[in-house]
């Protein structure tokens, strides 16, 4: 194998400057004496494919670089440079350590980059003034750095007067299908409330009232297409609804956009999901945004915001001076590569209809074109007057998850092992526009947080940095 010269992007608005490069070979990794070593050091390599199983481990705090080399290599805010540092020397197995400075403070990461360690550059100084997230894509010997954030709070960080459709946000396609389900079912491998603590703010949520011509009773059994999301027995909303409360009360800087739709088996209308949802959960006096405008961060702090995909009764389509209840997207196109709800307030990626693992290539393809619509908005600061404001200011949400019932290959979580890699390496690589604010629109996904892997996650967060730093 020929060494690649590694490139560096830098997407924070710090400059940053290569110091120093040490190189470690294969034979002085951490030693794995026992089963904990071995799971604590496993490593992840990131492709534009798929996940490795390959173990790879962390340089040992003991070991000795064979090479130690001072370097002066800048990287200024929002731009990359293609180094002549070569990824290995003698062997694609050794390891290197990277020294960088920052406003005169060091920082360290190790490449290839060690699953536990894979979010955080490690500070030098006892007290740094900046925090730093790498992520090293593997193949194209790219290493990204991100200003890090507390994914918990993340939307601490930035202005109220933003519009929330302006944010990189992450989300997750039939959030609450974490349970034990057939596969072709689930679509998550970790509950709602730890998709929230680490950074998850859309929820794609699908939902069949269970008495649907009772509507004083809030029964609404959470589904995916005809399915329960458990063997084990119905989940429901109440509950799910329980832990999103809980989370906006401890972090009330944060949203959460939740997009709920009617599915399942039974004769339910929409109108009856309606009138359940309003009685019982968006009452005037609750924490649900019900306008049917897109709200500004300040707006929607500590609050769910409500992205409508089902029809209403009379009553609430008269809410608001007559122009209804909720974010509508009610008219959302199927199976769609690129459509605008008839609303105006949303732009769609859902191409899901992948029939053959040959397609994959095709829904990551669809995935890196609405990444890159989403890059070219430049949306203002300050609150917008009324639906019809906001028209111009569109969410721009981009389905990751696709799937084909009667081909195990195509699966949820068979198809997050390529799309999520491959979303990844678009953001640390391609992604890029500077008359936009770089956004990446709402990214919804299965199957994040697999084995504690969140860089999909961080990257998106990350990608928020160039509009915090706006200054109109």
């Amino acid at each position: 194998m020929v060494a690649e010269h590694i490139t560096i992007r830098n997407n924070t608005n710090t400059p940053i400057t290569l110091k120093r490069i040490e190189r470690f070979r294969a034979q002085e990794h951490q030693k794995r004496d026992d089963i904990t070593s071995l799971a604590k050091n496993f490593t992840r390599v990131l492709t534009n494919t798929t996940r490795s199983d390959e173990p790879a481990a962390a340089i040992d705090s003991h070991a000795k670089p064979f090479e130690n080399k001072e370097v002066n290599i800048r990287i200024d805010p929002f731009e990359s440079n293609k180094t002549d540092v070569r990824t290995f020397i003698d062997s694609d197995k050794e390891l290197s350590r990277l020294t960088f400075d920052a406003e005169g403070q060091r920082h360290q990461i190790q490449t290839p980059v060690p699953t536990s360690e894979s979010a955080t550059m490690k500070a030098l100084d006892d007290k740094p003034k900046h925090r730093f997230t790498g992520i090293y894509v593997t193949p194209s010997a790219q290493l990204t750095i991100f200003s890090s954030a507390n994914l918990n709070a993340w939307m601490r960080e930035l202005r109220d007067d933003t519009l929330v459709s302006a944010l990189s946000i992450p989300g997750t396609h039939n959030s609450p299908t974490c349970h034990v389900a057939p596969p072709s079912v689930r679509c998550q491998a970790v509950s709602p409330r730890e998709q929230l603590d680490n950074g998850v703010r859309f929820f794609d949520i699908r939902v069949q009232p269970q008495y649907p011509q009772d509507a004083g009773k809030d029964e609404l059994i959470l589904v995916h297409s005809v399915f329960p999301i458990s063997l084990t027995g119905n989940k429901y909303f109440r509950d799910l609804m329980h832990d999103v409360n809980q989370f906006l009360d401890k972090n009330p800087s944060e949203t959460l956009i939740i997009s709920v739709k009617r599915e399942g088996p039974g004769d339910a209308t929409d109108e009856q999901l309606a009138r359940i949802l309003s009685d019982h959960y968006a009452r005037p006096d609750s924490r649900w945004w019900v306008q049917p405008k897109i709200p500004t961060l300040g707006e929607a702090r500590g609050k769910v915001v409500l992205v409508r995909r089902f029809g209403l009764n009379d009553n609430l389509k008269g809410a608001h001076g007559g122009h209804g209840w909720g974010i509508d997207a009610a008219a959302w196109a199927d199976n769609t590569p690129n459509s605008t709800c008839p609303s105006g307030q949303l732009c769609i990626q859902d191409f899901y209809e992948v029939q053959e693992t040959t397609n994959i290539d095709k829904k990551v393809k669809y995935v890196s074109e609405h990444i890159d619509r989403a890059s070219h908005g430049r949306y203002p600061f300050g609150v917008q007057k009324d639906a019809e404001a906001t028209r111009r200011y569109p969410f721009f949400i981009n389905f990751l998850s696709a799937s084909n019932f009667w081909k195990t290959d195509t699966w949820p979580e068979k198809i997050a092992a390529k799309v999520n890699p491959a979303a990844v390496d678009h953001i640390c690589r391609r992604h890029n526009n500077e008359d936009g604010d770089c956004s990446t629109g709402i990214l919804v996904t299965d199957w994040v947080g697999q084995d504690g892997d969140w860089d999909l996650v961080r990257c998106i967060v990350g990608m928020n940095a160039k509009l915090r730093e706006r200054k109109n």
